[in-house]
């Protein structure tokens, strides 16, 4: 399990750095708690089939009670940055359902997370956070529309942190709903075609779990998975995903990446030098430089 951690909350410049550190680190272990229901220790394994995983940077001020498809967590700000959840060991394109509680003190996220590999990618499809969105600082790449919500699209890139794979330059991608929610269903295909379409590519599941996070903070959460994973039912979204789009312009010039024309389109139509305007197909706007949503076009 690797957990990123914001680096200052004051930067905005320093939202993206997150510290990632891995499960293996201190005292992690793979065990099965079949005979074990609360963990108070940086650990993994598995219970009733489900992978979980506890990671605390200090290795205290937190516990996780882990049930049937359900764990519960409480945290204090002793723990410095702890990251907790069930799900899967690889993950998959799966629709999850989830119900629970999420009450946090200060900064915190509710996300599906998860890790993948060649390319190696650390990714959050957040649906509720506590006092600081975890997107601040960040470009907005565009959005997806799913599971009756919008998610706006966030990439950036970590350079020598702590990964899976031990420390690394690698992906970060962020799905963060507008409007919060604790329940629900997150087809997580959505976000990731989404992220394919903007150019955002990903690799081999590792690790996907329904984590709570929470840094420097206090708080509880309780979370109950009903559905996903391989064998399990996948629900339906009755909001499927959109195609992604990019930010609107704000004025007669646009801005590398934006939008500069389309059917409906009424805001800018200029690029900024050095870049025109590019078609790319006829399910997207028009971008100007390099085509983020569809295939590269050679500008």
């Amino acid at each position: 399990m690797v957990s990123f951690k914001l680096s200052s909350f004051l930067a905005l410049v320093s939202a993206a750095a997150v510290l990632a550190v891995p499960a293996s680190a201190g005292n992690a272990t793979a065990i099965d708690i079949q005979r074990r229901a609360t963990i108070t220790t940086s650990t993994t394994g598995t219970s009733g089939g489900l992978y979980y995983s506890l990671w605390m940077q200090s290795n205290g001020g937190a516990t996780m009670n882990i049930g049937t498809n359900q764990y519960s967590l409480t945290w204090q700000t002793s723990s410095q940055d702890v990251v907790a959840g069930i799900g899967w060991n690889p993950g998959s394109a799966q629709a999850i359902t989830y119900s629970g509680s999420f009450t946090p003190n200060g900064n915190a996220y509710l996300s599906v997370y998860g890790w993948t590999t060649n390319p190696l990618v650390e990714y959050y499809i957040t649906d509720s956070y506590g006092t600081y969105n975890p997107s601040s600082g960040l470009q907005q790449l565009g959005t997806v529309t799913s599971d009756g919500g919008t998610y706006n699209i966030y990439k950036t890139t970590r350079v020598n942190a702590p990964s899976i794979q031990g420390t690394q330059t690698f992906s970060q991608y962020w799905s963060v709903r507008t409007s919060h929610r604790v329940g629900g269903t997150i087809t997580t295909s959505n976000h990731f075609n989404a992220w394919k379409a903007l150019g955002m590519t990903m690799g081999a599941f590792n690790e996907q779990i329904l984590a709570t996070e929470g840094y420097e903070s206090s708080g509880s959460s309780s979370i109950t998975i009903s559905g996903g994973g391989n064998g399990s039912p996948n629900p339906t979204t009755t909001n499927p995903a959109t195609t992604p789009t990019s930010p609107p312009s704000t004025g007669g010039t646009v801005a590398h990446y934006g939008q500069c024309g389309g059917q409906g389109w009424t805001g800018g139509t200029v690029c900024a030098s050095p870049y025109t305007c590019q078609a790319s197909n006829g399910n997207v706007s028009l971008l100007n430089g390099v085509d983020a949503v569809s295939d590269l076009i050679s500008l």
